[in-house]
C-alpha cells in the first residue's frame, strides 16, 4: 500500500504537522487503525505528564524518547570509587562503578 505525507492539525495546540508515509506505514505495521491526534510535541508532553516526570524525557539520535532514570549515589565495593546507580543500593549487596562491574560480569 502506497502512503502519501498528510497535514494534520493537533487536538492540544491547534497547530498543523505532517503525519508522513513513512509514519503511516509505521503505525500501520503496528496495528495502529487510528491517525495520531497530537503534534510530536505535544504527545512528548503528554507522555512526559503521564510518567510523572514533568517532561524530562529526552530524545536520543534515532529520534524516540526514553525517560530519564532516578540515580543514586553509591560507593564501589570493589575499588572505593564514588558513583552512580540507578536503583537504589540495599544493605549487604555489593555496589560496582562501571568499570569493576564489567570486570565483575565477565568473570562469572
Amino acid at each position: 500500500m502506497s502512503f502519501q505525507d498528510k497535514t494534520l492539525t493537533c487536538s492540544d495546540c491547534n497547530a498543523s504537522f505532517t503525519f508522513s508515509a513513512d509514519e503511516q506505514e509505521q503505525f500501520q505495521s503496528r496495528g495502529y487503525t487510528n491517525e495520531p491526534k497530537r503534534c510530536p510535541e505535544c504527545r512528548e508532553a503528554r507522555k512526559a505528564e503521564r510518567n510523572g516526570n514533568g517532561g524530562s524525557y529526552g530524545s536520543n539520535s534515532q529520534g524516540s524518547y526514553s525517560s530519564a532514570r532516578q540515580m543514586h549515589s553509591a560507593v564501589c565495593a570493589e575499588c572505593g570509587k564514588a558513583t552512580t546507580v540507578p536503583f537504589e543500593p540495599r544493605q549487604g549487596r555489593p555496589v560496582y562503578c562501571s568499570d569493576c562491574y564489567r570486570k565483575v560480569r565477565v568473570s562469572r
